[in-house]
């Protein structure tokens, strides 16, 4: 029966990518005879050799070549079954792995995330935070268990469901400060004469960009591709922005930002959407705790 040591395959590992035992032992901190221990010890448990040796240069035999994936994943399954059994030590049973998208990330999810913790204990919560183009691809290949993306699934493998709609609003300075003149509180001027930010929204920039060429032909437009870095140039004078609501809770509360009203034409909806890949329970409890807030 082989037995496999677990430092053996990590030692080979290190080796076949630095192919030199030499800095195999400095990127594992043990000495080279270590090294050298370790992979002929290995050689021999699988009968087979590993490496080519020829004027202290080494390379992969075929074998070799081979077994690097099988010894990759062989460590990969001991160390992902220390992980669980250290979350089962710490109480939890089930594990959730969320991928968020920035923008619903820094609104909704943090106060919904911190109640669902408290009330679902037991389950182990790791969060990923990624644009919403890469979500459904992160859903696809299971990297993660759901996706809250701004962006549905178009994939047929990857259901999607919307999880609310938020009011576009046109945002600007309080004040108009740093305008070459002061900003009037009417969509014409501000729309004439301010620069209008744009791109922040993977959801409804293209089509609200059309709507603005068509009304407003002659209108300065930069892309900024972050609401938060948005919000900051618009506090700082230098341009306008349609935002969803939520993004901009605190900012009209506090007086840094104010609403201008729009009724040249309808404004879009900022839409959020969980993406998943298999129902199982654990997502489905998840999914089920987000439909009881409104946002």
């Amino acid at each position: 029966m082989i037995q496999l040591e677990l430092n053996w395959l990590r030692t080979f590992i290190a080796a076949s990518q630095t192919r030199n035992f030499r800095k195999a032992s400095e990127q594992l901190y043990i000495s080279q005879p270590s090294v050298s221990v370790h992979i002929k010890q290995l050689e021999k448990e699988l009968g087979v050799a590993l490496f080519e040796r020829s004027n202290k240069k080494v390379a992969l035999t075929e074998a070799g070549r081979y077994f690097v994936g099988e010894a990759k994943e062989m460590v990969r399954v001991h160390e992902d079954g220390l992980k669980k059994m250290r979350s089962f030590m710490q109480g939890y049973t089930a594990a959730l792995k969320i991928a968020i998208s920035p923008l619903i990330a820094d609104t909704i999810l943090p106060a919904v995330l911190k109640r669902f913790m408290n009330e679902y204990p037991y389950v182990e919560v790791d969060v990923k935070i990624i644009e919403s183009s890469d979500i459904e691809r992160a859903v696809m290949n299971e990297e993660v268990d759901i996706g809250l993306s701004c962006l549905p699934s178009l994939h047929k493998e990857v259901g999607s469901e919307k999880l609310y709609s938020d009011r576009v609003m046109l945002v600007a300075p309080h004040d108009g400060r740093d305008f070459e003149s002061a900003l009037p509180l009417d969509e014409e001027e501000v729309l004439h004469h301010a620069r209008i930010l744009t791109h922040n929204h993977p959801g409804y920039w293209e089509e609200l960009c059309e709507i603005l060429k068509h009304f407003y032909p002659n209108s300065k437009m930069m892309k900024v591709s972050q609401i938060h870095i948005t919000k900051r140039f618009i506090a700082e004078g230098l341009g306008v922005s349609f935002l969803p609501s939520s993004t901009v809770r605190r900012e009209l509360l506090e007086g840094r930002l104010m609403e201008i009203p729009v009724r040249s034409f309808e404004l879009p909806e900022a839409n959020a959407y969980s993406l998943w890949k298999y129902p199982h329970e654990i997502q489905q409890q998840f999914l089920q705790f987000l439909s009881r807030f409104h946002y």
